[in-house]
């Protein structure tokens, strides 16, 4: 009992020979954590919950219909991977200017980031718009999906811009620990996108009928309203004392230095963003070749997994930014400590999660289908999307606090091996060798996370990124 005691308290979270000063208590030490995390967790819970609503409506129109949608999924991934790639930087270095007590080099980081995201963001509409249909047939859909898998594509490519600059905003925000500002933003903006799809999926209140047009409309719609949640969360913000604000008085001219930083980590994030996509993207067509009925239960499993996994993010929020901080502050015991206790919090929920799964895997994936081939089969896969959970918000916490502390080359060396080699070879290899089919994979993908999740625990626990400067 002891031991367990001592694996929650910051004494034995920093050895002795470690501590830089006096560490905070227990209180202070979770109070902290839980001060950013908690909003970032509702707003991941909840974003993914909406998300998960969305599926239902679609899953109205049918199990071709969840296909479709699903499909869309990786390919939009891909484009975005970039901007994700430049927002960990930016998150990083926003997170470490403010331990400095640096306002101005953060509210620069800020600008020369919607700079770059501005002249991307042309890009990724042309690619996505170009060329949609040949994307959802490169992702592996058939002949009942395509059409709508590339009506659904062209029009949420064309929200992407709106979509990126928000994700831009709130990582800066959340960089600086104002996680209740990301969640506002985005629960709003999903809770619209929700009411739209009501209203233009079925046709109701005198809206047209547009079935999974209608969808992807309501998202484009409910990226604009978080769009603007978020500007307005940094425009004329100055005069409040805010710590990020943008004005048309400042300085937008390209800063070399602060370019370079941002690359500095974003290049490193960029390859783990790149072999995230390419893996999950080469992982979905393997799945999607099993056929429409096996791919409708996968994607109602994954609305499950991406629950589970945005609680982890949420938490992993608190440990970027408090890693992030405690580095500026010149304290890497008290990087450690945060990073720490985010995790020991992640694994408390991820035991409770993994009970709820497996006693209610039946009646929650009877909410997306009544198909009763496709529940049989969804009831399955959920034992190991329960087993995931402690490996699953470990790994998250963990990759976060390592992305804050600048330490992304090691971050995407692992994200290379796991997500692009081992998880795909191993599925296919279930498949097609063992014929174990969508169990299989999923197998597969418990065996990816448990390598990963071996990985950074044993990286962050090295200390090794300590003298990452960014």
């Amino acid at each position: 009992m002891g031991k367990l005691k001592n694996f929650f308290l910051p004494e034995g979270m920093v050895k002795a020979n470690d501590r830089l000063g006096e560490l905070p208590s227990a209180k202070e030490t979770y109070g902290d954590v839980y001060k950013i995390a908690l909003p970032s967790v509702l707003e991941m819970v909840l974003q993914s919950l909406i998300g998960s609503v969305d599926t239902m409506m679609v899953g109205t129109l049918g199990s071709a219909a969840i296909s479709a949608v699903g499909l869309t999924g990786q390919p939009r991934m891909l484009l975005l991977a970039i901007f994700f790639a430049m927002n960990i930087g930016v998150t990083a270095i926003v997170a470490r200017r403010k331990g400095q007590g640096l306002q101005k080099e953060a509210n620069q980081t800020l600008r020369n980031a919607l700079l770059l995201l501005a002249g991307i963001s042309v890009v990724a509409v042309a690619v996505g718009v170009g060329f949609s249909r040949q994307l959802m047939l490169l992702a592996g859909a058939k002949s009942d999906t395509v059409d709508m898998a590339s009506d659904y594509f062209t029009i949420i490519a064309w929200g992407l811009p709106i979509n990126a600059l928000t994700m831009c905003i709130c990582a800066a925000q959340r960089g600086i620990g104002k996680t209740k500002i990301t969640m506002q933003v985005n629960v709003t903006g999903n809770v619209v996108n929700v009411i739209f799809n009501y209203l233009l999926i079925g046709g109701h209140l005198g809206f047209p009928a547009l079935g999974v047009r209608g969808a992807a409309i309501a998202t484009v719609i409910g990226y604009a309203v978080g769009g603007v949640m978020a500007l307005l969360s940094v425009l004329g913000s100055r005069s409040n004392g805010s710590f990020l604000h943008l004005s048309r008085h400042d300085s937008w001219k390209p800063d070399k230095q602060t370019l370079s930083a941002i690359g500095k980590v974003g290049g490193n994030a960029m390859i783990e963003q790149v072999a995230l996509r390419v893996g999950f993207f080469l992982y979905a067509r393997i799945v999607a070749d099993l056929g429409t009925m096996p791919f409708a239960s996968h994607q109602i499993c994954m609305q499950f997994l991406n629950l589970t996994f945005s609680i982890g993010d949420g938490i992993g929020a608190a440990g970027t930014s408090l890693v992030g901080q405690m580095l500026g502050r010149k304290r890497p015991d008290l990087s450690q400590l945060y990073g720490k206790a985010a995790q020991r919090i992640a694994f408390v929920v991820s035991v409770l999660l993994l009970g709820l799964l497996i006693v209610l895997r039946y009646p929650l994936v009877g909410l997306f289908s009544n198909e009763a081939d496709v529940i049989a089969l969804s009831a399955q896969v959920m034992i190991i999307v329960a087993l995931f959970q402690p490996m699953q918000t470990t790994s998250v916490v963990i990759s976060g606090c390592l992305r804050g502390a600048g330490d992304t080359k090691y971050v995407a060396r692992v994200m290379m091996l796991c997500v692009m080699v081992i998880r795909p070879v191993l599925a296919w290899g279930f498949i097609h060798v063992l014929g174990a089919d969508l169990i299989g994979a999923w197998c597969a993908s418990f065996i990816d996370m448990a390598v990963r999740m071996t990985l950074v625990y044993r990286r962050f626990s090295k200390g090794e990124w300590f003298k990452i400067s960014v």
